[in-house]
This record gives structure tokens, C-alpha cells and sequence, in this order.
């Protein structure tokens, strides 16, 4: 018996501070992060939360984010909506007020009922969980992993509160659908924030904190509203709400307002392309640029000095030293678009292209290389086809897989399934070569689009095309074409300033200038029914006249005209020729909108200003910006120029803006076409905004071959007039038809010819 109870007491004993330093070493284990990873103090004091940067509107609404992997928006405590916290403790965690990290009670329920009565995981260890655990293989790792989260629980509910833990774990959590933290999921799921979240749909988010595959409620629909009404059955359980409302509001269906995260998709898609490359671009180095781009590393290299906003993530740094990143700093970018009025411009875009896209069509039926122009060969046809071949992916996969040249090539003459835009139905499956697909994808016409504040510089609207998802090369501000006859006011600003007035006179005839090389240069003119009557220049700009141009180009040298033009702010190669003074240089939407800015700010340019402030991840502001502005030309010159621009709109090229449209605010502006109206441009000012467009083919050689269509009348300006008609129905925004030009009573646009 004696020998019984010694061998009792040496296991018992043996087992118990064999237990303890199991235990011990365990613990150990866990600490040092031998079992494994320990988050150290500091990284528990900041846990690496990586949030989206957001870009938000002057009108306060979110346009869009930038995130590398995940689409994560952090909120504050005081923007969560008490139904929100209240589902949640009441399904995730009932004592969470009570417990230091671990509910121990829950935890022994949950092993003794094998799961069956939950997981007894606090709301605390899930977050631990979702920080630092990395996703298990196996039971067995899971089961590793449980104490590892208990000791990192303990540890947050000693540095944070409880409210902070919430907010923390809302935050963190994965929604699906790259909605990752509350915000990002209330927007996607129901298109409101966290703080407007209602009982019902406070309640689904929380379920599929359980699991969100399970319960998605795109996939499952029964059965996310099934564990909806789970949640708030546990609501009336714990108290938080009464046994009717639990009974209304599960009776009721699962109404999402679904909108998937793309960033192809939503406001501003062109905008937003454009800003990201501005704040992330690196210092430019000429000899990154391949000779025949020098001018462009020019322009580059202006923004890099000048701008604040390009290259912001390089030029500032953050406490630490180290750059921002767009794509998990959480950065909050408050721009100067105003939603309503991209709205307006986008519904411009699309209903005038539309529009446009049906005409072209019709035109190109009866084209024999559609959709290229009759006037190009068929040598030159091959040759724009053969190069953009060259430029897709399907050439450049190949290329690189070393197949045959004449084998890539035959490949484009294969009908293969793919997928073709078209306006009505947008995407659409078809069977056709990849070489009829390039020709398709060019037959649809670009444009570009900007309007701004000429006092502010505050750009409104931005669109770069017709649909992003398909044409994501941007017109508005990457794209560059010839601009024709909206380059002929800074011609009449040079005469003008150099003191003419609008009122002086010419005997309408044909002019010959002597170019560079001493060849005769003779414009052709479409006025020659004039053809030696008086009339007076600002006749000649309100018809848009070449022989007009060519006149007042034979009282300067286009050292001058060039001179003017880049003080106005082209940026792009201007060549001092005499054909200048008609428009053959290329230059952008936005060039053209900033430069027109003088006319309406009496002579003074302001640059386009995107970005008024930016603030980081705790709100501290760590950028501001403010327009850049340039004096050009004397005030009486932008008078004289008012007066002549205004005479466009009234009587001249731009007349349909009155006639058609309907609008009667005064307005300055000109439209242009270039040779063979391969482009159409119209601009336009008020006293408050600026706008422009261009529309054209993404080749030169495609275009409308009538005229009728092809001018920028046709082709540009509606859409201007169109997104003007909307800017003015709405009360809003603040503008009026009746705001008029602040032009002193002493100016007579007429005194310099008493």
C-alpha cells in the first residue's frame, strides 16, 4: 500500500511541474516567438494597417481610391452607427465590456459542445488574428495558432480601449469584392457610410463577419439574409433591440445597391488616371527620353520645378523618412472636380458621341477602307494597320515567344472569339480576325474634354474619352492634335496688343507670304464671295477667315506668334513657320482651356489647379496648392479680345450655340477644324468657366470627309453646349446666364478707329 502511494505522489507530482514547465515553456516559447510570430511592443502599439488613399471631390463626395491589394478606407470611432457596434458585440462577442481578451467562459462552452455553440473567439483575438496570423494549412496549425492569439489579445487590451479594438477590427476586416474595412463595404453594399448604415443592413455586414464566402450576399442571397436575421435575433436576446422591430425588419427582403470596385468603372475614371501618375511621377532625367520626345522632357522637367503636385509621393517624405504611397498611406486628396458638373460633362460626352458615333457609321458604309478617309491610299492605309499591329499585345506576346514574323502576321487574318464595344450594348461576344477587331476598335471617335474656373484655376470636369474601359489613352491632357482655327486669337492678341483694334479695316483679298525657305505660302479661304469688300478684323475672327490670319501674320514674324502662344502656355513643339497662324501645331485640351483663361481673367493666365490640399492617414494636413498665375496681356487688349470672341458665339462659327442650344449668357469663344477635318475643336468662356473639346479619330486619316459634320461646329462644340445647358439648369451650382463680363463703361471697342 506504502509503495502504492509513493509511486502515486512521485507521478502526480511529476505530471504537475512536468504540466508547469510545459507551460512555462510554452509560454516562453510564444513570447520570444519561437512558437511563433510575436508581434514586438511597437508593432502592437502600430499595427502595419495599409489603408486606400482617397480622392474626394470639392463637393465633398469620394471620386475613387488608390490600393495596391486591398480597398481598405479607415474610419473613426464616431462614424460607426450605434446599431453597427451594438450587431456586432451582440453576435460576435456578448461580453466584450467584460473580458480582458479571452472569454474564458465562452472558450469552455465552445470545447465541451465541440464548436457547436460558437467559436469562443473574443472579438480582440479575431483582430489579433486578422493582424498577424497567416492563413493555416491544416487543424493542427490552426490549433497552434490559438494561443499564440490569446497572449496578443491580452496584450491589445492592455494599450487600447474598447471602443478602439472595434474600430480596429471593423477597419481590418475583408468584405469581399475588394471591400475591405467598414467604410469600403458600406459604400459597396449599399452605397452609404458606415454612420447611415440602417438596422437591416447593419445587421448583414455583421453576419458575414462569421464568414464572409458563406454568407456573400452577391452569391447567396437567402442565405446572407438568413444569417441577417441571426444577427438580429441575437440583438433582441442581448437587449439591444425589441422584440417587434426584430420581427419587421427580418420580415423584410435583402436589398443591396451592389456596385463592384474597378477602377476602369465610376466618376472621373480619365481624372483619376491623371492624378495618379501626377503624384507618383519620379524626376525627370533627359536621358530617359528618347530623342524625338526631347520636348516632352521639356514639359516634364517645367512640372517637376513648377508644380507641387507632380511627383508629390517623391518630393515629400513622412515622419520616418520615408516616401508616401498612394496605395497604403490612406491619404485623403481633395480635389477641385465638382461631382455634379463631372456628371454633367460625362453625360455630355457620351450623349453628343453617341450621337456623333451613329453618323460616322453611316458615313463609313459607304467607304471602301472604312473607317479611313477616301483621301488615303491604300499603301497609306497599310501602313497605320501594320503599325497597330505592332502595338498589341497579341504581336508583342508572340514576338517575344520567338514565333515567325509571317506567322504573327497570318494570326490577325484567324477569326477567333472575342469581344467588341459598341455603344448600345457595350461589350458584345463575336467571332472576327483580330485584324477586322483593330479596324472596329478605330472606327469609333475620341475626344477630350476639360472645363475650369479661370479665376481659380479649379478644374471642374474632366474627361479624357468617350469610355475609359475601352480608350484609355486621355485626351484631355496626354493627347495632343492640330488645333486649326482656335490657334487664330492669340494671332489677333499679338495685333491687338501691339495696339489694333477690332474695329479697323481690310480689303478682303488673298495673301501670299514667303515661308522660310523662300517659297509662296497662299491660304485657301471659303469667304471668296467677299473678295474685295472692306470688312474689319473682327469680322475676319468671327468668320474664322484664313486670308484674314494671313494678313495680320504678314505684320509680324512667327518668332512673335510663337513667343505669344508659349506665354499663353503651350507647352508643345511650335515651329516658327507663316502657316502657324492656322493651326498645324499640336496641343492639348487642357493647354488650350488654361490659355483661354486670359481672355475671361482680364489678360491674366491661370494654370490648371486639380488638388487644393492633401492630408494624411490622421488628418494632418501635409500639402497645399494654390493656382499659379501669369499677367499675359493688358486688360484693354483682353477687352478687345472679349469683344471679338463674343461676336464668335453671337454671329460667327459658334453661332449654333444660341440658335440650337438656347443658351444666351454671354460667351466668348472659337471653334476650329483642321485640314480634311480630321479634327474638331470648340472653346469656350464665360465670366465664371472655361471649356474645350476636341473630337477627332484616333488617326488623323479617319475622319469625316463632308464638312458639314466634320467642322468643330459639328463635331465639338455641342458638347460644350450641352454640359453648359446642364451646368445652368442646375440652381446648385451657383451659375447664372445673366452673369456678365466685368468690362468697365470707358471701354469702346471701337475708339481706335474714330
Amino acid at each position: 500500500m506504502k509503495n502504492w502511494y509513493k509511486v502515486f505522489l512521485i507521478w502526480f507530482w511529476s505530471l504537475f511541474f512536468g504540466g508547469i514547465l510545459i507551460i512555462s515553456l510554452s509560454m516562453w516559447a510564444i513570447i520570444s516567438g519561437a512558437w511563433g510570430y510575436m508581434p514586438p511592443f511597437e508593432e502592437l502599439q502600430n499595427p502595419k494597417n495599409t489603408f486606400a488613399s482617397e480622392i474626394i471631390t470639392s463637393d465633398n463626395q469620394s471620386l475613387g481610391r488608390y490600393y495596391r491589394y486591398e480597398n481598405r478606407v479607415g474610419v473613426h470611432y464616431e462614424d460607426l452607427s450605434d446599431t453597427l457596434v451594438m450587431a456586432l458585440i451582440a453576435t460576435e462577442d456578448a461580453r466584450f465590456y467584460n473580458h480582458t481578451g479571452v472569454d474564458f467562459k465562452s472558450l469552455f462552452r465552445a470545447v465541451l459542445k465541440l464548436g457547436r455553440a460558437g467559436g469562443g473567439s473574443t472579438i480582440t483575438q479575431q483582430l489579433a488574428k486578422q493582424l498577424w496570423s497567416p492563413r493555416a494549412n491544416n487543424t493542427l496549425e490552426r490549433a497552434m495558432q490559438k494561443p499564440i492569439e490569446w497572449i496578443i489579445a491580452t496584450k491589445l487590451e492592455r494599450l487600447y480601449s474598447k471602443d478602439e479594438i472595434l474600430l480596429m477590427y471593423l477597419n481590418q476586416f475583408d468584405f469581399l469584392y475588394n471591400a475591405v474595412g467598414i467604410q469600403s463595404a458600406s459604400q459597396v453594399y449599399f452605397s452609404t457610410t458606415p454612420k447611415d448604415l440602417k438596422i437591416e443592413e447593419a445587421a448583414m455586414l455583421v453576419g458575414m463577419c462569421k464568414n464572409p464566402s458563406l454568407y456573400n450576399p452577391v452569391r447567396h442571397p437567402e442565405r446572407a439574409r438568413n444569417r441577417r436575421n441571426t444577427v438580429l435575433s441575437q440583438m433582441e436576446k442581448y437587449g439591444y433591440i425589441d422584440k417587434a422591430t426584430c420581427d419587421s425588419v427580418s420580415a423584410l427582403p435583402l436589398t443591396l445597391h451592389y456596385r463592384s470596385v474597378d477602377h476602369k468603372q465610376g466618376s472621373a475614371p480619365y481624372f483619376r488616371e491623371y492624378l495618379r501618375v501626377m503624384l507618383t511621377a519620379k524626376e525627370p532625367i533627359e536621358s530617359d527620353y528618347p530623342s524625338w520626345n526631347k520636348q516632352q522632357y521639356k514639359i516634364d522637367r517645367y512640372q517637376w520645378d513648377n508644380n507641387d503636385l507632380y511627383g508629390f509621393c517623391e518630393k515629400n517624405r513622412k515622419a520616418d523618412g520615408s516616401k508616401y504611397d498612394i496605395y497604403q498611406d490612406g491619404l485623403k486628396i481633395y480635389t477641385t472636380i465638382d461631382s455634379r458638373m463631372q456628371k454633367y460633362a460625362e453625360e455630355a460626352v457620351d450623349e453628343h458621341m453617341r450621337a456623333q458615333q451613329v453618323s460616322f457609321f453611316k458615313e463609313l458604309k459607304r467607304k471602301k477602307n472604312a473607317p479611313f478617309s477616301r483621301s488615303l491610299t491604300q499603301e497609306e492605309v497599310n501602313g497605320i494597320m501594320n503599325r497597330s499591329m505592332r502595338q498589341t499585345d497579341r504581336y508583342r506576346v508572340m514576338k517575344r515567344a520567338g514565333i515567325r514574323q509571317d506567322s504573327i502576321i497570318q494570326s490577325f487574318y484567324q477569326p477567333c472569339e472575342m469581344q467588341i464595344f459598341t455603344y448600345e450594348n457595350g461589350l458584345i461576344d463575336t467571332i472576327m480576325t483580330p485584324y477586322d477587331s483593330i479596324r472596329w476598335q478605330k472606327s469609333y471617335l475620341r475626344c477630350g474634354f476639360m472645363s475650369m474656373d479661370p479665376r481659380t484655376g479649379h478644374v471642374k470636369a474632366y474627361v479624357g474619352g468617350p469610355d475609359f474601359a475601352q480608350f484609355q489613352y486621355d485626351m484631355a491632357t496626354k493627347g495632343r492634335r492640330q488645333v486649326g482655327s482656335t490657334v487664330k486669337p492669340y494671332l489677333f492678341t499679338l495685333a491687338m496688343d501691339e495696339g489694333m483694334w477690332p474695329c479697323e479695316t481690310f480689303v478682303y483679298d488673298s495673301v501670299t507670304l514667303i515661308d522660310a525657305n523662300g517659297n509662296p505660302w497662299t491660304p485657301r479661304d471659303t469667304h471668296e464671295k467677299y473678295q474685295g469688300d472692306t470688312v474689319t478684323l473682327a469680322w475676319g475672327l468671327k468668320e474664322s477667315s484664313n486670308w484674314m490670319s494671313a494678313y495680320l501674320m504678314s505684320l509680324f514674324t512667327p518668332e512673335q506668334l510663337v513667343k505669344i502662344m508659349q506665354s499663353f502656355g503651350i507647352q508643345g513643339q511650335l515651329d516658327p513657320v507663316v502657316s502657324l497662324c492656322l493651326g498645324p501645331c499640336e496641343v492639348s485640351v487642357e493647354e488650350m482651356v488654361d490659355a483661354y483663361t486670359t481672355f475671361a481673367n482680364k489678360g491674366i493666365r491661370t494654370e490648371p489647379l486639380y488638388v487644393t490640399r492633401i492630408e494624411d492617414n490622421n488628418g494632418n494636413i501635409i500639402g497645399t496648392f494654390t493656382p499659379r498665375t501669369h499677367e499675359i496681356i493688358s486688360e484693354t487688349t483682353a477687352y478687345k479680345m472679349i469683344y471679338m470672341l463674343r461676336q464668335v458665339i453671337d454671329h460667327g462659327t459658334g453661332v449654333r450655340v444660341r440658335y440650337k442650344y438656347g443658351i444666351t449668357a454671354p460667351m466668348g469663344g472659337k471653334t476650329g477644324t483642321t485640314n480634311n477635318n480630321s479634327d474638331g475643336w470648340f472653346v469656350c468662356f464665360t465670366p465664371s468657366l472655361v471649356s474645350g473639346t476636341w473630337v477627332g479619330g484616333e488617326d488623323r486619316g479617319i475622319h469625316f470627309d463632308n464638312m458639314a459634320e466634320g467642322q468643330g461646329a459639328s463635331m465639338a462644340l455641342p458638347i460644350c453646349a450641352i454640359y453648359m445647358k446642364k451646368i445652368y439648369a442646375d440652381p446648385e451650382l451657383g451659375y447664372s446666364q445673366d452673369e456678365d463680363f466685368d468690362i468697365p463703361v470707358w471701354f469702346d471697342p471701337n475708339e481706335g478707329c474714330e
